[in-house]
């Protein structure tokens, strides 16, 4: 890619990105602004895993006037023809794959999105990091703590661009807040919270064992996942809720909301960390995940604590998510919405709520395709070690409440005094796949 339309190309990208996508996406639009970029200048994606967040990446990178989606990739072939016939209805040829490692073969694919269950994270960002492509990868980055560390090992030896899905980190109103936090004057903060109360996640059915849908290559959806029947339940949204492709709401909201917690306090490794809850309020159900939680993380002279709960909405200061900053003198609270300040009057004045200002996917989108044309690495929103920093933050959580104590972490190893959460801590991949040899 060459740099002499670089001046054309930041102005057009702001003015599409200011459209206001909602539903539909203006094809006419879109097509004009492609049109005016020269060959020499286009970025060729493909996406693998277009269902849910990865459609999503995608509909946001697609108002880039530079970038150009060629290829799409997922093991369900219902889904794959129709996000094909989605794109064609606005003139968008695509070429399709089932197998993910075909599609890094191409060597036309300049960027890869990658929309998998979290399960798959590591090895296709690794194999794609290998093939020289650039990757934009959903969160959480990694389904366990070795996980994470290969994933960052692989964009260091291959110094590729790799940005973490975290995309609250680019909305311009958590940016005011978190300047706020650093600019002392809530006082001393001495407990940080982070929730997620989320009452539109009701209970799932238990349902039987089958065959896979017509359709579904189920031996490349489990992938390094154990070897199981397949069943409706532990596939597309719900896989979240088993522990062998996910780790519940700690890892899909948690990972989001923590990372501005650990942000606003410029917070490393917690020292330890507590998690109790279960199964409260769907003690029936199929899910492994719990769906109701507390962890307390210790940090020098502060906690941090983490709520979640599904099937309620009222989380702290009427808020179903968000993150506090509580010190001596106020609190501030913020969420994908807005912040403001709650003070203790006596020392310092409130804030009245401080709105929500941009699109965070379209600003994160843009982010990581300015830094895929200028290779800045350091400009990058949310580089792949801030993405392994957090999911490794809460991986310690679950594993917490999966070996039913705390948990210590020791610095100088890199792993927990206690041996049984040290089991916790390495991937076991099944069906002749293997760890990525970084």
């Amino acid at each position: 890619m060459k740099n002499s339309r670089r001046a054309f190309l930041k102005s057009s990208s702001r003015a599409v990105a200011g459209l206001g996508l909602t539903a539909a996406l203006p094809w006419d639009a879109l097509a004009k602004s492609k049109q005016m970029v020269s060959a020499n200048d286009k970025i060729n994606i493909g996406v693998i895993g277009i269902n849910g967040m990865g459609w999503s990446d995608l509909r946001s990178m697609i108002k880039i006037p530079e970038a150009q989606v060629i290829a799409l990739c997922d093991v369900d072939e219902n889904v794959l023809n129709f996000r094909k016939y989605e794109l064609a209805k606005g003139g968008i040829k695509t070429q399709t794959y089932v197998d993910y490692r075909k599609l890094l073969e191409n060597k036309d694919i300049d960027v890869v999105i990658i929309g998998t269950p979290d399960h798959w994270h590591c090895l296709i960002m690794t194999d794609a990091c290998a093939a020289g492509k650039d990757v934009y990868v959903e969160k959480p980055v990694g389904n366990s703590i070795e996980e994470c560390r290969a994933m960052v090992a692989a964009q260091q030896r291959h110094n590729k661009v790799v940005q973490a899905g975290q995309w609250q980190r680019s909305q311009p109103h958590m940016v005011e807040a978190l300047n706020y936090v650093k600019s002392g004057k809530l006082g001393q903060i001495r407990t940080v919270k982070a929730w997620a109360y989320q009452g539109w996640m009701k209970a799932i059915e238990t349902k039987p064992d089958g065959p896979a849908p017509e359709g579904v290559h189920y031996d490349m959806w489990l992938g390094p996942a154990p070897k199981r029947p397949f069943n409706p339940n532990r596939f597309h949204f719900d896989f979240r809720w088993f522990w062998d492709y996910a780790g519940g709401l700690m890892t899909d909201w948690g990972v989001h909301l923590i990372d501005y917690a650990l942000l606003g306090m410029d917070a490393k490794f917690p020292k330890s960390a507590v998690a109790l809850g279960g199964k409260y309020a769907y003690p029936n159900g199929p899910h492994e995940t719990p769906d109701t939680l507390a962890t307390v993380y210790e940090f020098d002279g502060y906690n941090m604590i983490w709520e979640q709960a599904q099937g309620i909405s009222n989380g702290n200061y009427g808020r179903d998510h968000g993150i506090s900053y509580i010190g001596n003198n106020g609190t501030l609270v913020l969420d994908r919405g807005g912040w403001e300040v709650i003070a203790d009057e006596k020392r310092m004045e409130s804030l009245p709520h401080q709105p929500n200002k941009g699109n965070g996917l379209d600003l994160h989108t843009q982010n990581f395709i300015n830094v895929v044309k200028g290779r800045k690495l350091s400009d990058l929103a949310c580089p792949i070690q801030a993405g392994a920093h957090v999911a490794t933050v809460c991986q310690m959580g679950n594993i917490s409440y999966r070996t039913g104590g705390k948990v210590t972490w020791d610095e100088a190893t890199s792993k927990f005094k206690e041996e049984k959460a040290n089991g916790y801590i390495n991937a076991r991949y099944n069906n002749g796949y293997k760890m990525p040899n970084v």
